[in-house]
C-alpha cells in the first residue's frame, strides 16, 4: 500500500512538473506573440517629441497622448480608406458565400456526369501559385477596363476552392435520408439547401465568413496592383500612402496610431468569434 501511494505521489509530482513547464513555455510564447501589439499600442500614444528623444526605447510612457490618432484621420483620408475597405469586404464576402454555397451543394448532393473529375480539377487549382493567378486576373480586369473600380477589386475574390471544399465536406456529413425524404415531400433543391443544409452548416459558414473578412481586410497585393486612384484605396494601401505622402517616414507614432485604427476591428472580430472559428474548422474537416 505504501509503495502504491509513493508511486502515485511520484506520478502526481511528474504531472505537476510537466504542467508547470508547459504553462511556462506557453506564457513565454504568448509574451513573444503579444509584444508587437503592445509596442504598437504604446508607440501610438507617445508624442512625436518624446519618441524621438528616446535614445533607449522605453517600455512605458508617463505622458500618453491621443493626438496621433487625430493626425491619422487628418493627414490622409483614413476614413475614406476604412469605408472603401468596409464596402469591399462586405460585398466580396456576401457574393463569395452565395457562390461557394451553390458550388458546395452541387458537389455534395447533385449527381451529374463528370462530377468527380470536375472536383479533382477544382482541387488541383489550389496547386497553382497565387502569383500566376494574379497575373491572369490583372490582364483580364485591364482588358475589361475595370481598373480603379470596385467591381475590378471584387470580382477576382468572389470564389475560393478551399472554402468550397470545406463546405462540401460539411454538407456531406448531413444524412442522405434527409435529402431523400425532402424530395419525396416535393421539396426543391434550393428550398432544401436553405431550410435544412444551411442551418446545419451554420458553424462552418460563420467560420468561412470571418476568415474571408480577415482576408479581405488584409488584402494588399491585388488592391495595390489594380488601383492607383486614391478614391479606391483600401486600408492596406492607405498605410503605404500614409508613409509616403502623409506623416513621412520619421513620424513613427502617427504611423502606429493609423495601424492601431486599422487593426483593432480584426482583433475584436477574431476574439469575439474565435470559438466559432475552431468549431467550424473541426466540423468541416471531420467526416462520419
Amino acid at each position: 500500500m505504501e509503495d502504491y501511494q509513493k508511486i502515485e505521489r511520484t506520478a502526481e509530482a511528474r504531472r505537476r512538473a510537466i504542467r508547470a513547464v508547459t504553462y511556462t513555455l506557453l506564457g513565454l510564447w504568448a509574451v513573444i506573440v503579444l509584444f508587437p501589439f503592445y509596442w504598437m499600442l504604446l508607440t501610438s500614444v507617445k508624442s512625436y517629441g518624446s519618441y524621438n528623444a528616446e535614445y533607449v526605447p522605453k517600455f512605458f510612457t508617463l505622458s500618453p497622448t491621443l493626438q496621433n490618432y487625430a493626425d491619422a484621420f487628418t493627414a490622409v483620408p483614413l476614413g475614406r480608406y476604412l469605408l472603401n475597405t468596409l464596402v469591399f469586404t462586405a460585398v466580396t464576402t456576401a457574393v463569395m458565400l452565395v457562390v461557394i454555397t451553390l458550388a458546395a451543394f452541387a458537389f455534395a448532393r447533385l449527381d451529374f456526369r463528370g462530377k468527380n473529375a470536375v472536383f479533382v480539377i477544382f482541387l488541383s487549382l489550389m496547386m497553382i501559385p497565387n502569383e500566376l493567378v494574379i497575373i491572369t486576373n490583372f490582364v483580364t480586369i485591364t482588358d475589361w477596363n475595370m481598373r480603379n473600380t470596385f467591381p475590378g477589386l471584387i470580382l477576382p475574390s468572389v470564389t475560393s476552392v478551399f472554402y468550397i471544399y470545406l463546405l462540401k465536406e460539411n454538407f456531406e456529413q448531413i444524412p442522405d435520408n434527409l435529402y431523400l425524404a425532402a424530395k419525396v415531400d416535393g421539396t426543391s433543391d434550393l428550398r432544401y439547401l436553405l431550410r435544412v443544409m444551411l442551418p446545419i452548416a451554420k458553424p462552418t459558414l460563420v467560420t468561412i465568413t470571418i476568415l474571408k473578412v480577415i482576408e479581405c481586410w488584409n488584402s494588399y497585393v491585388w488592391p495595390r496592383l489594380i488601383t492607383d486612384d486614391e478614391d479606391y484605396y483600401l486600408v492596406s494601401n492607405g498605410i503605404q500612402e500614409i508613409r509616403e505622402n502623409g506623416f513621412g517616414r520619421e513620424n513613427v507614432p502617427a504611423m502606429m496610431a493609423a495601424v492601431v485604427v486599422i487593426s483593432v476591428p480584426l482583433i475584436v472580430l477574431f476574439l469575439a468569434f474565435r470559438k466559432k472559428i475552431m468549431e467550424g474548422v473541426s466540423r468541416g474537416g471531420t467526416k462520419g
